[in-house]
């Protein structure tokens, strides 16, 4: 089953490159990584192209922020399950994705999500904080509760059904 990887990035040299190794380094293959752009003017783009031979998909153009280019990343997904990678996030470890794609062999399973851990930027070994995930219930859904990106996976139906991000907000369009 193959893992779509979103990622959205603008101006982000300094964090992108993690962000991307951690993508290579997952021990799952059958995954696509896609890259969405908004326009880097920093070198954030210059990294991209290094890693072109690693990236599904690569587009680098305006966007009008960071849910349009998620919705431009969805457009594109092809996997089975998709994902969300921020440019400033990595994996907690190689088996991540695989541990995704056995939680997903299950075919009654439309959506999986885990803990996040907060690490200091200078010092990823330092944990700021700690999101435990807890167990599902519908009634945190409709109080606004979600779960952070990165821990989130969902059957790309799921958006076909659902819709996806409204970009008439600039935070909290999920």
């Amino acid at each position: 089953m193959k893992i779509s990887v979103i990622t959205a990035t603008w101006n982000c040299v300094e964090t992108v490159g993690d962000c991307l190794a951690s993508v290579a380094g997952q021990s799952y293959s059958d995954l696509e990584h896609i890259l969405i752009d908004g326009g880097s003017r920093d070198g954030t783009l210059q990294v991209l192209k290094a890693h072109r031979d690693r990236l599904a998909v690569l587009v680098s153009e305006p966007d009008g922020g960071i849910y349009d280019a998620l919705n431009k990343g969805l457009a594109r997904a092809t996997g089975e399950v998709v994902g969300l990678l921020h440019a400033d996030d990595v994996y907690a470890d190689a088996e991540v994705l695989a541990r995704v794609a056995a939680a997903f062999a299950d075919p009654a399973v439309e959506a999986v999500y885990g803990d996040l851990v907060y690490v200091a930027r200078e010092d990823t070994g330092r944990v700021i904080r700690y999101w435990r995930s807890g167990t599902f219930r519908p009634a945190r859904l409709r109080r606004g509760w979600m779960p952070p990106h990165p821990t989130l996976y969902l059957r790309r139906t799921l958006y076909g059904r659902f819709g996806v991000f409204d970009t008439r907000y600039r935070i909290a369009a999920d």
